[in-house]
Parts: structure tokens; sequence; C-alpha cells
């Protein structure tokens, strides 16, 4: 069970993980009382060893791992990498690659919506985890062997699952599928946390102008401010406060202190004096430069029991094809499918359209029934 601390130990073994094909990532981190996450251990594996790295160990350059991250010669391997990608793009200013995320993986592999990683480790690396460090406190020195030994479980388990993985996505055919999924993951903009579309997070109900106009500053100071003091933006100031101030849009202490979940000395002190000068830059924007709100279509008449054979239609293609639903469409989709041939939707695009798409499609125009039959439900391709 190895604890590397130092630069030079770093140093070494990032030179022998550059030989190989592909290392096994994890992380273990601590964001509870920060916005930013706090990094505090890195796990990773090749071939013959595994090792944990303490980054908050004294003096530690981890310019070694991130090179070794950076490597296009190695492949990363992770599971549900979101979070983890988000760290190292924090410390790197770009994103580990080439990636393969073994979630993602699972899902096209038919292992369902959002397998986790004890399933893969019991079902694919014959593992069992232990669970009860799930919610440790990782940031405790000095860490304790049962600590050390689960952390190391995430990438040494990894190897087996990844090897298996990627033997049934060769055979299948998918590994485009998988390609066009890490696009997705490794794209920047998926991990640049921007002040100016903070608003969208709050997923706004109202299209009034002036209402929207607030909710961006307000937003935007919420982020900007929460970052500089590296803390959860709730912490801050709550989103549901966000929503009524920008509704309210109030001009003084007084009627800011009235806003549920804003107390009086809140409001007179410097997060009071922020939120204000926000709602008067919102109020001083004229009603065109309002951001813009993107609904959903509203589903004409009649079109619910459409929506309905859609659904039993993705549950039948996705078991044929054994891919998770939640990988090829959801519920939004397939109302927007239901409203237009030319949905801009992920279903009808790549191999989501080979899957269902193009039969959703056939199914909406009259070329494709379902009938029930005594083994369930089957398709039938009629004649134009």
């Amino acid at each position: 069970m190895t604890v590397i601390t130092d630069s030079a130990a770093l140093a070494a073994l990032c030179h022998r993980l550059s030989g190989e094909v592909f290392v096994t990532v994890d992380t273990e981190f601590m964001r509870d009382r920060t916005y930013w996450p706090d990094l505090c251990l890195v796990q990773v594996a090749g071939t013959d060893e595994a090792a944990g790295i303490d980054p908050m160990a004294d003096g530690i350059d981890l310019a070694p791992l991130l090179e070794l991250l950076a490597n296009p010669q190695v492949l990363k391997v992770f599971h549900a990498a979101r979070q983890d990608l988000e760290i190292f793009f924090q410390l790197m200013g770009r994103l580990p690659t080439p990636l393969f995320d073994s979630q993602v993986a699972a899902m096209v592999c038919g292992f369902g919506d959002s397998v986790s990683y004890e399933t893969l480790a019991a079902r694919l690396a014959g593992a069992r985890i232990d669970k009860s460090f799930r919610f440790t406190d990782w940031a405790k020195r000095p860490l304790s062997e049962r600590q050390i030994t689960y952390a190391l479980g995430d990438v040494t388990h990894l190897r087996p699952i990844y090897q298996k993985l990627s033997k049934r996505l060769h055979a299948s055919g998918r590994e485009r599928w998988v390609d066009e999924e890490m696009a997705i993951l490794t794209d920047p903009a998926t991990y640049r946390l921007d002040p100016e579309t903070a608003w969208m997070r709050l997923k706004p109900r109202s299209g009034s102008p002036k209402f929207l106009n607030v909710l961006k500053e307000v937003a935007a100071w919420r982020e900007t401010e929460a970052q500089r003091r590296n803390l959860p933006r709730n912490r801050l100031v709550r989103d549901e406060a966000l929503l009524e101030i920008a509704a309210q849009a109030p001009d003084s202490v007084a009627e800011l202190s009235r806003t549920r979940g804003m107390s009086r000395g809140t409001a007179e002190g410097v997060v009071g004096e922020g939120l204000l000068a926000a709602v008067a830059r919102g109020l001083a924007r004229p009603p065109e430069a309002a951001p813009t709100l993107v609904d959903r279509p509203e589903v004409p008449p009649g079109r619910g029991p459409l929506i309905d054979l859609l659904k039993v239609l993705l549950k039948l293609r996705c078991e044929a094809h054994h891919v998770a639903q939640k990988l090829v469409a959801n519920t939004a989709d397939l109302e927007a499918i239901a409203c237009s041939d030319e949905a801009p939707v992920p279903a009808l695009q790549g191999w989501r359209r080979e899957v269902f798409g193009a039969d959703a499609l056939a199914l909406k125009q009259g070329r494709l029934a379902l009938t029930a039959a005594r083994d369930g439900i089957r398709v039938v391709r009629l004649e134009s």
C-alpha cells in the first residue's frame, strides 16, 4: 500500500507509468465547505503497481502527474469521470487525454443507467467494494491503512473492468459510440464555470425581460463572489433567495432584508451591498438585452399517446441493443420528436439515430407499428 508524499518518488512513478498503454485514475476530494474541490488523494495504477499520491504533502510537486495525464500515448481510464476531470481541468488548464470512462462504456454495453463502480467491480472483476469509506474525511492525516486499501481498490479493480469492457465494445463494434460520448466529456466548455451563464443553473420559469436581466446579474455576482471566497454557492446566497430577489428587484437594504432567507445582518453587510449593486445593473439593462429562455416545446393536443408509444419503442430498442435508455433519449427528447421530425436532440443523431431515432420517426410517420404478442411487444414494419 503505497502513498507517495515527495516529488522525487512521484516523478519516478510517473516515469514508469509513462510506458504503459493505459493507466487507471481516481481521486478523493472534499467539497462540503468550498466552491472548488479540495483534492485530497490521487490514485493511479499501471500493470504491476498502484499508488496513492498525496497532494496535501508539504512541498510535493504534481507536475509529473499532470504530464502523465496529458501524455497522448497513455490512455487514462476513469469511472464516472466528470468530477475528477473538473479537478484536473482546474489544475492543468486542460483535460487529460486520451480518456476512457468505464461508466459510459458500461451503459453502452447494457449494464443499465449510471451503473455504479461497485456493480462493475462485482460483475467484471469479482471484487466486493467496502462502501463504509465512501463518506470518510479524506483531508484528515494520517490516512489509515483501511482508507488507503479502499482508495487503491478504485484503480486496481478498474484495470480488469476496462479490459473486459474494451473487449465487449470491440466485439460489438461500438467503440465509435463511446468515442462520441468521450468527445462531449473532454470538451473544455463542459468545465468552464462562466459567471455570465450562472443564471441558467437556476432554471427560471418567468420569461419577463426585467426578471431575467436582474437574475443574470445577481447570479453572476454570486458565482464570482463564491469563486473568490471559495465558498459553496448556496452558503453565500441560496438559490431560492436569488430567484426571489430577481422577482422583487429590491432597491434598499430594508427591501432586501425582507427576502426569504436573507437576514437583516446579511442585507446590511457586503453580501447585501453586492446584491443590491447587481440588482441595479440588471434594472439598467434594456429589455432587448435580456437572456432568452430555451423552453421545452409545447406538446400539441393529442400527442400524448404518441409520446407513450415512443417510450415503449425506446425501451424495446434499448433492450434489443443492450444499451441504457438514459444514454439514448429522455422524456424531453421524446416530446421534441413528437412535435418535430427535425428536433435538435441527440436521439436523431449519430449512433442513437441508428438504435432508436430512425425507428421513432418511422413510428410517427406510420411506417412502423407496435403490436402485442405472447412474448411481449413486437415491432412491425409497414409498407409505404
